[in-house]
């Protein structure tokens, strides 16, 4: 059996009753249910369908994200994020570049290495070096006003926890900006790179090993091993090409306003939700989230 969910921007909700009827019925799919009016439904299936990536890009079109999958299994015990881009509007390091005068060639490295056509760690490498010298008083100043978190992921967090969930935030971005995201959240820990300071100053370094691609699949094999947890009980959320390792790993692997590169290569695609998108797609009603404090 699979679920077929359909859901929009929360922000402007366009899902009407005609589009879920219409899908349903030249799917064979049984009775639909709202689990959030104009917002999100679902109705159940026997057979994977044939045609659901151009049904999928018709409904793209149309400001709705699709997802098929199967039934068993869907809520999941685990959630493993990405941070830049996706639990946060921004990419950190292109902020601090800004502040440095240097935003857009920073932004540039940054664009090429999610897109997965750089090495992440060698433009890592690169794009810390040219902060060389930048006030470490930035990071905090940065933190202040220009990080905006995604929405969505306060829901997100406090609804999976509530049910079971252990949260975890891996990034390939920086310990300073995970410590204040994980914990305005409410992640259970975080993971990231270390960026090295002397005399109150960036070096321009980076502490090694850095946490790439590969150190995002072993953090979910770690942490899951570790909760003694299946890999298919995991969802992962990510937008970059050092996010694909993990979310090929999980059970639920979202890309979330990715990439094209990365999104081609995800079965879970969402471009117009927010991350409540992935509580709708484990079957939460909107009912059923929790609003943290």
């Amino acid at each position: 059996m699979y679920i077929a969910t359909l859901l929009t921007d929360p922000a402007k909700p366009s899902l009407d009753g005609a589009t879920v009827q219409a899908l349903q019925g030249a799917w064979g799919g049984g009775d639909a249910v709202w689990l959030a009016a104009d917002l999100a439904a679902e109705f159940p299936l026997d057979t994977l369908p044939d045609n659901r990536w151009d049904v999928w890009a018709d409904l793209q079109m149309r400001g709705v994200d699709l997802v098929v999958q199967p039934s068993a299994g869907r809520r999941k015990q685990m959630l493993l994020a990405d941070m830049d881009s996706t639990m946060i509007r921004q990419e950190c390091i292109d902020e601090l570049a800004a502040e440095a005068g240097i935003g857009p060639r920073v932004a540039a490295i940054t664009a090429r290495a999610m897109n997965g056509e750089l090495n992440f760690e060698g433009a890592l490498r690169e794009r810390v070096g040219l902060l060389t010298g930048l006030d470490a008083g930035v990071i905090d100043h940065v933190l202040n006003t220009r990080i905006t978190l995604m929405p969505g992921g306060r829901e997100l967090v406090a609804t999976m926890k509530a049910n079971g969930a252990y949260a975890a935030l891996v990034s390939g971005g920086f310990t300073a900006f995970t410590a204040r995201v994980s914990a305005q959240l409410g992640f259970d820990e975080n993971r990231a790179n270390t960026l090295l300071i002397e005399n109150g100053a960036l070096t321009g370094k980076v502490a090694e090993p850095i946490l790439g691609r590969e150190a995002k699949v072993a953090a979910l094999q770690d942490i899951s091993a570790r909760l003694r947890l299946r890999h298919d009980q995991v969802m992962a959320v990510g937008d970059g090409a050092n996010d694909l390792g993990m979310l090929e790993l999980a059970g639920a692997g979202v890309a979330l306003h990715a990439k094209p590169s990365v999104a081609a290569q995800c079965d879970i695609r969402i471009n117009h939700g927010d991350l409540t998108a992935l509580l709708y797609i484990q079957g939460y009603a909107r009912s059923d989230f929790v609003l943290p404090d």
